[in-house]
C-alpha cells in the first residue's frame, strides 16, 4: 500500500469510528434527558403542594361558620377552605366536599402524597388537605382552621378516600 492509501485509510477509519462513538452517544444523552425532566416534574409538584399548604397556614385558626361564603376569608368552612386555598395557587374546585371528591385522581390511602385532597364520612361531607405524616390541614368546630392526625381516632376511623388534584 502506498502512502497516499494508507493515509486515506487512517482518515475513513478515524471518522467512522468517531461516528459511530456519537451515535453510540446519543440514546444515553437522551435518556440522561428524560430522568431530568422526570426529576423536574416531581419537584414543580411537590413546589405547588408546598405552596398549597403554605397558603392554607396562613389561615390557621380562622374560624369554622358552616356553608361562608366562596372568597370569605374572615371564616370557611371545610370545602370553601380547600376551594379557596388551591384557587389561590391557581386549581380551580367545585364549592362542596361532595363534587370536590371526583375532580382529580383517586389515591389510595397508602399512596398519599402532600397536597391531595382527603375526604371523611360516607356519604362524604368534610375535606382537607393532605400535609404528609399523616396530618391533614382542615377546618371544623371551634377550633377553626387546624391540623389534625389522621392516622388515629376519630379522623382515621372517619377517611373516606383522596384525589390528587395537583399535577
Amino acid at each position: 500500500m502506498n502512502r497516499l492509501s494508507k493515509s486515506l485509510l487512517g482518515i475513513t477509519l478515524s471518522v467512522s469510528l468517531f461516528t459511530t462513538a456519537n451515535l453510540l452517544a446519543a440514546p444515553q444523552s437522551a435518556h440522561a434527558a428524560s430522568a431530568a425532566s422526570i426529576s423536574a416534574a416531581s419537584t414543580a409538584v411537590s413546589g405547588n403542594a408546598n405552596r398549597v399548604i403554605s397558603t392554607g397556614k396562613q389561615y390557621l385558626g380562622v374560624r369554622y361558620k358552616f356553608g361562608a361564603q366562596k372568597g370569605n376569608i374572615s371564616s370557611f368552612d371545610c370545602s370553601s377552605f380547600t376551594q379557596y386555598v388551591y384557587g389561590k395557587n391557581g386549581i380551580n374546585l367545585p364549592r362542596s366536599s361532595s363534587q370536590q371528591s371526583q375532580v382529580g385522581t383517586y389515591v389510595p390511602r397508602n399512596q398519599l402524597q402532600p397536597g391531595d385532597l382527603v375526604f371523611f364520612y360516607s356519604p362524604i361531607h368534610h375535606v382537607g388537605i393532605y400535609m404528609g405524616n399523616g396530618k391533614v390541614l382542615h377546618t371544623y368546630g371551634k377550633g377553626g382552621v387546624t391540623i389534625s392526625d389522621m392516622n388515629s381516632g376519630w379522623w382515621s376511623r372517619n377517611y373516606s378516600t383522596a384525589r390528587r388534584v395537583i399535577n
